[in-house]
């Protein structure tokens, strides 16, 4: 798991480096939040975006907002770290888009547990949409009857777009997905049986 900071001061921003490697996870660092916003525009892969609060240019409110707006569909888990921690602050920051919050200073224990969640989370969504794709790709191959079918009440043959009359098995195989197998039902066998009964009767005997 790929996992960005977005922090001004430098020695904070190491900290969180190189505590999320000793985790095994890879980091990129960057200095405010117009780098944090040029770096998750074109990210395709999941990702956890740990952002400060408080930066020049754009704050972290202020990504959250733009990844929220302009890449709804983005997998990505936006955590704002900051010393502000009043009710007000942790629900402007939720407003704003972000998925989880922490104070400065920060435990690491705590910050280990709350990157655990979020990489639960982007993993899946990424399995979710993983699935969605395979539907859709199956979807896409199944061929539907629908429609009115011109069926003859007498031999059941399905009059086809040609115009050329052929067996139901035929027209709906060209027209499905379906296999057909073919035997014999229990009327349809004693029907048979008793014509075969009947012929053998009539058939002269040398």
């Amino acid at each position: 798991m790929h996992v960005l900071i977005a922090e001004d001061d430098r020695v904070t921003g190491e900290i969180l480096a190189r505590t999320l490697q000793r985790w095994n996870y890879s980091t990129t660092l960057v200095a405010d939040g117009a780098q944090a916003w040029d770096r998750l525009r074109v990210a395709t892969d999941p990702t956890l975006a740990i952002l400060d609060w408080m930066m020049p240019g754009m704050d972290g409110p202020d990504v959250c907002r733009r990844v929220r707006r302009d890449l709804p569909l983005a997998n990505m888990y936006l955590l704002l770290v900051t010393a502000r921690e009043s009710r007000g602050d942790v629900v402007a920051g939720l407003d704003a888009g972000a998925d989880d919050y922490i104070i400065k200073p920060f435990d690491p224990e705590e910050l280990r547990a709350r990157v655990a969640v979020g990489t639960r989370v982007l993993g899946l969504q990424q399995k979710l949409a993983e699935r969605v794709e395979e539907l859709q790709t199956a979807l896409s191959n199944v061929k539907q009857l629908r429609g009115l079918l011109p069926i003859c009440s007498y031999c059941k043959r399905i009059r086809g777009d040609d115009q050329y009359w052929q067996q139901v098995e035929g027209y709906v195989a060209e027209h499905s997905d379906a296999q057909f197998s073919h035997g014999i039902c229990p009327p349809c066998y004693e029907k048979i049986s008793v014509e075969l009964d009947d012929l053998s009767r009539l058939k002269p005997r040398s």
